[in-house]
């Protein structure tokens, strides 16, 4: 099997292994779930067979069937898709834990526990170093050298038009332009900005600040997304290739930036408000920003150093430039869209 391709992040391609790994994992998991529906736990497990315990054997068994039809589609992209794999890791890690303690409690036999060693236990370092493999691709340790060169930021502004037909250079000519980069449209951070930024739209268009949006979604899914918040009117630059995310210097997070406590808590805070969260759609390590441009330079930044930063967007592009200025949080509004 030659190695999956992720030319379209422009990150090295994942080992062959490792799609092989997840293509096995599918095999066995769904194999083992249909199995559980025809065969009692009593006849290859040393158990009584009772009827709690072959429900539970049962769901069980769906459950780990569910997840082989994901492993079969990361296969394709292991790098692409690794939140199937990590979700897959999370249960094979909690499973056990579960096992143990209703185990000692004498609500499960120990025997059961059988199951734990090909089910969860022979995939922990398998999967490890898969979603090792994948972080270290999507931080640039292992970067595709064909596509990871540094743009010029005259002409990555200058070249990359919006939907409107503008570049970003006769955007901001003689006046300002207050310009959001955001994460890819699934994640719950990514919509609650939209949503705040449709709350302060007018004030910020009030004072004569023009309003763009850089996604990584195509111009199609980027219209249809933006739509939800009546955004999608403004100049969208639909940057797949993320051209201009590393013109302006917005690097990929680090785990701690994605997935610290700050994050945790305020992506359930996200979600509960109503923003919730969709599928990825482009990579869900690079991060967000905010800048305002005014002919074609940089005359403030915001680079995020969390996904759950939270800027004040009217403050930010209604106040006077201070290059790296950072706004104060914004307020909790109600959710808009």
């Amino acid at each position: 099997m030659r190695r999956t391709s992720t030319a379209a992040d422009g990150l090295e391609p994942a080992p062959a292994w490792m799609s092989w790994v997840l293509y096995f994992a599918a095999t066995y998991n769904v194999l083992w779930g249909v199995a559980t529906l025809f065969v009692s736990p009593s006849d290859v497990l040393p158990v009584e067979g009772s009827p709690t315990q072959t429900a539970l054997w049962q769901c069980i068994g769906m459950i780990v069937g569910a997840y082989g039809i994901g492993y079969a589609a990361a296969a394709f992209d292991p790098y692409r898709h690794w939140p199937v794999t990590l979700v897959g890791l999370v249960g094979k890690i909690l499973g056990p834990i579960g096992f143990v303690v209703y185990a000692s409690k004498g609500v499960l036999p120990w025997t059961m526990g059988l199951t734990i060693l090909t089910n969860d236990l022979a995939w922990w370092v398998p999967f490890t170093l898969i979603l090792w493999g994948s972080f270290r691709a999507h931080t640039g340790r292992v970067a595709n050298p064909g596509r990871q060169t540094e743009p010029e930021f005259a002409d990555a502004i200058d070249s990359v038009r919006s939907s409107n037909g503008e570049s970003l250079a006769e955007l901001s000519d003689g006046q300002d332009a207050a310009v959001l980069f955001l994460r890819h449209s699934g994640c719950t951070f990514c919509r609650e900005a939209a949503s705040d930024l449709a709350r302060t739209r007018d004030e910020i268009e009030r004072s004569g600040t023009r309003l763009a949006l850089v996604t990584m979604s195509s111009p199609a899914d980027a219209k249809t997304f933006l739509k939800k918040y009546s955004l999608d009117d403004l100049p969208i630059f639909s940057d797949p290739d993320r051209v201009l995310y590393r013109a302006f210097e917005l690097r990929r997070g680090r785990l701690g930036q994605l997935f610290g406590a700050t994050s945790w808590s305020r992506g359930a805070s996200a979600f509960f408000r109503g923003h919730g969260i969709g599928a990825m759609d482009g990579d869900g390590f690079q991060m967000p920003g905010l800048f305002l441009l005014r002919d074609g330079e940089i005359v403030k930044a915001y680079r995020h150093e969390t996904a759950a930063d939270r800027p004040d967007y009217a403050a930010f592009a209604c106040t006077a430039a201070e290059p790296d200025a950072v706004p104060e949080p914004a307020e909790e509004p109600a959710h808009v869209g």
